[in-house]
C-alpha cells in the first residue's frame, strides 16, 4: 500500500485529509437516507451511531484506495 501526497492548488495535502472529506461527503446521503426512514429511532445514541458509520465509510475508502 503506497499513498502519495495530493497537490491541491500548489499545496501538498496528506492523502488521509482528502479521504476524510470524501468519507464525509459519502456520509451525507447515507445520513439523509437514515433520517428519512427513521433508522435513528432504534439506536441509543444517535451521534455515536453516525460517528461509527463515518468511521466505517472511512475505513472502507482507505482499503479501496489502498488496493
Amino acid at each position: 500500500m503506497h499513498f502519495t501526497e495530493v497537490n491541491l492548488f500548489g499545496v501538498y495535502v496528506a492523502p488521509i485529509a482528502v479521504m476524510l472529506v470524501v468519507a464525509w461527503l459519502m456520509l451525507l446521503p447515507v445520513r439523509r437516507f437514515g433520517d428519512r426512514f427513521g433508522a435513528v429511532r432504534y439506536v441509543a445514541h444517535p451521534a455515536l451511531f453516525w460517528a461509527a458509520i463515518y468511521l466505517i465509510l472511512l475505513a472502507a475508502l482507505v482499503l479501496f484506495v489502498g488496493r
